[in-house]
């Protein structure tokens, strides 16, 4: 059912946009002395770029700086008592910051950790299911990128299980995660993508 947005709610996606542009990745990479994620390994802003430094620190934190900036967007909404619409699209427009920021030139990450953070505020649920799907297939195939794309397959239907008022917005959101995977696609089938 279509629900007109109030201006609150507004401020809320705006917020959660903002939020999301805020790049953990570079941050930390300046925290530690460390090259600029842009400008090594795959060129990607996130955790698993992060790891090729060497620096195992640095990665957990921009795992945790993602996945938190997306959570807190979704859980402040859902506190403020906002419309399932409305949480849906502050949820989306985290996600949307993190891939196209703001403050770093709109040249973001894939959105991996962002959407957890968003699931796991959600449902906790969600979110767990999604660290199940990622942890095996990560150990198994020892490329990030299969793992992510393995869980944003399966984001649709486990939304649509656990929380059915968000499921548009969930598959909206694993459709921007595997478009933005459109380059480790080509790699795999070339046999070039990167392993942990």
């Amino acid at each position: 059912m279509f629900h007109t947005l109030t201006s609150t709610d507004l401020l809320a996606i705006t917020f959660a946009y903002l939020l999301g542009s805020i790049s953990s990745a570079v941050l930390v990479s300046r925290l530690f002395a460390l090259e600029d994620p842009r400008r090594h390994g795959s060129g990607n802003p996130g955790a698993t770029n992060m790891l090729r430094t060497g620096n195992r620190t640095a990665a957990l934190l921009t795992l945790f700086g993602d996945l938190t900036k997306g959570y807190i967007a979704v859980y402040l909404a859902v506190q403020l008592e906002l419309s399932n619409t409305a949480v849906g699209l502050v949820a989306l427009a985290a996600v949307i910051g993190h891939l196209l920021p703001l403050f770093f030139k709109f040249k973001g990450g894939k959105g991996v950790a962002t959407t957890l953070g968003v699931c796991l505020a959600f449902s906790p649920w969600l979110g767990l299911s999604q660290i199940l799907i990622w942890l095996p297939v990560a150990a198994l195939s020892r490329t990030s990128s299969v793992a992510a794309l393995a869980t944003a397959l399966m984001t649709p239907l486990l939304s649509y299980w656990l929380i059915p008022s968000q499921t548009i917005i969930c598959t909206s959101i694993a459709a921007l995660m595997i478009a933005r995977h459109h380059r480790n696609l080509k790699n795999l089938i070339n046999g070039q993508e990167h392993r942990l």
